[in-house]
């Protein structure tokens, strides 16, 4: 008999790997990924809810630059109410975004619950006089709401208000910023809104959270990841209190001011990942075996 036959019936372990998607892991990967899991609570169970960007039916209409945004205000001052800047998956970094100088005409269908009414498009003369010009593709479109002029209902418009985590729904590089200006997203990206955001941000930049959970998210074609709700609802991550959500909060704040004055800011994300490594009392050598994973 051949001898690697022979090692392989000596040494074989049955293994039910069930039906969830699995990659091979040596000893230390494992007791890795296992001490993390077994902290942890699944994002399901977080006090967070998971919400896609704004889908307009028709970018060309309500997504315009700042040229546009203010020639329609120059000409309508009202305009300003329901221009708002927008983020898309592509401008999403690393603690960091680039804005493209994006703005969504944010003619809203109102939410019924919470008895606010949809934008009356009738109170906007120029903006209704920009959206005229595609007023057939306007009406052809399913994704709209009590008129043409209307975006389709969405009933957490108000969250992106909060403070909230955004990022794409399809990268190679993982990419997420913590977001309190506001910002409006399109379909192309996911936010996070509710209880220790902060701290959530510094995770999913994290080099553990690259180094446990990256063969999470399925590898679609050129090595990109999906981002779904579906798959972040089985991560389990750490619970903290709000005293480390602070603390978090400082740092992930300190990192994206100095991001966007483009200073380099490797070593404060080395402390990120340090103070998550101690969180988990990982071992020295499992803080080694991990280091610094930056996805480029």
């Amino acid at each position: 008999m051949h001898l690697i036959s022979v090692f392989i019936r000596q040494n074989a372990v049955f293994c039910n790997f069930g039906t969830e998607s699995w990659v091979v892991l040596s000893p230390i990967e494992q007791r890795i990924k296992a001490k993390i899991e077994a902290v942890g609570t699944p994002l399901k169970d977080w006090d967070i809810n998971i919400y896609r960007g704004i889908l307009t039916g028709y970018n060309e209409a309500f997504i315009i630059d700042g040229k546009k945004k203010d020639e329609l205000i120059a000409e309508d001052p009202k305009s300003a109410e329901i221009i708002r800047p927008i983020l898309r998956g592509r401008d999403i970094k690393r603690y960091g975004y680039d804005f493209a100088d994006k703005w969504l005409i944010n003619t809203h269908n109102g939410i019924r619950e919470k008895g606010i009414k949809p934008i009356n498009i009738n109170d906007y003369p120029a903006i209704k006089n920009h959206l005229d010009k595609y007023h057939l593709e306007l009406e052809k479109r399913q994704d709209k709401g009590d008129t043409p002029y209307n975006l389709r209902n969405c009933a957490y418009m108000e969250d992106f208000d909060s403070q909230k985590i955004i990022y794409p729904n399809m990268t190679k590089f993982l990419p997420f910023v913590y977001d309190d200006n506001q910002f409006l997203t399109n379909q192309k990206c996911f936010i996070i809104t509710g209880k220790h955001v902060a701290f959530l941000t510094a995770f999913f930049n994290s080099s553990l959270f690259k180094y446990c959970f990256r063969d999470s998210f399925p590898e679609l074609q050129g090595g990109t990841r999906e981002l779904s709700k579906i798959f972040f609802d089985k991560i389990p991550i750490i619970r903290i209190d709000n005293e480390i959500n602070t603390l978090f909060k400082t740092k992930i704040i300190e990192i994206q001011t100095l991001k966007q004055q483009n200073i380099e800011t490797k070593q404060l994300e080395i402390e990120v990942d340090n103070l998550i490594f101690n969180l988990y009392q990982l071992t020295s050598e499992e803080k080694a075996l991990i280091g610094f994973i930056e996805i480029q």
